[in-house]
């Protein structure tokens, strides 16, 4: 008798609204939690991996501008911790080595041709383009939640607005006060959606920005391989 009391009650609560929203209402909000949980795992997640990322990137060009020539800069490589820019620069190196350029034949550096140059230009945008899709996992995953969170919120306040008004006409009374509580019940999903869809939207646009300045950074430092083997006479 005592449930019976409580489930007649008129909610006073947002945590009562739900207690008492509909089942599609309440499947609705499921989705919504599910995919904010994802959402911020995958922000958590990405961010831990560009300051990772920025971080190795980092402490690798400071000991590439130091490093003075190739054969330095290859051992550098080989010691310093995996990244990015140890991948981008051992496939340079692994470019000369396939193409017998890394010594001449009289001991001294090998020179590229002009072809041979554009390839090795091609070999490290590939491998940039590679190291931007490894850190790029997921990002969109957010794009997409920020756009169908509100959808499913706009799903949950129709069936929310269409269940209150069915009461109405079942219970047979038009007043205000018996419309009102399906009313903030339906809209309780739209409210949920966009929490959810807001920072899914900020966490995509900020990682998105991070990625496009890792590429460049990335695209950056292959011409500046390109441009030590430059300075060694190696073009």
């Amino acid at each position: 008798m005592l449930l019976l009391q409580i489930k007649s009650a008129i909610p006073s609560t947002r945590f009562e609204l739900v207690l008492n929203a509909s089942d599609e209402t309440k499947v609705v909000l499921v989705v919504l939690v599910v995919l904010s949980l994802l959402s911020w795992s995958v922000m958590l997640t990405k961010w831990l991996a560009f300051r990772r990322a920025e971080a190795a990137g980092r402490a690798f060009m400071e000991e590439f501008h130091k490093g003075g020539r190739l054969e330095a800069v290859a051992s550098l490589a080989k010691r310093s911790k995996p990244s990015a820019y140890t991948r981008v620069l051992q496939r340079a190196l692994q470019f000369l080595q396939e193409t017998g350029l890394v010594r001449g034949e009289d001991g001294q550096p090998a020179q590229l041709s002009a072809s041979q140059v554009q390839a090795l230009r091609l070999v490290l945008d590939a491998e940039t383009n590679t190291e931007r899709e490894r850190l790029g996992t997921w990002i969109p995953t957010l794009a997409m939640i920020g756009s169908v969170s509100p959808l499913l919120g706009l799903l949950g306040t129709v069936l929310g607005i269409i269940e209150a008004f069915l009461g109405v006409a079942r219970g047979g009374s038009g007043n205000l006060a018996a419309i009102a509580p399906g009313v903030a019940e339906a809209l309780i999903a739209t409210a949920t959606a966009l929490a959810v869809a807001i920072p899914a939207y900020f966490g995509y646009n900020i990682f998105a920005a991070r990625l496009n300045r890792f590429d460049g950074e990335l695209d950056g430092f292959g011409t500046e391989v390109i441009a030590l083997m430059a300075r060694e006479g190696r073009l």
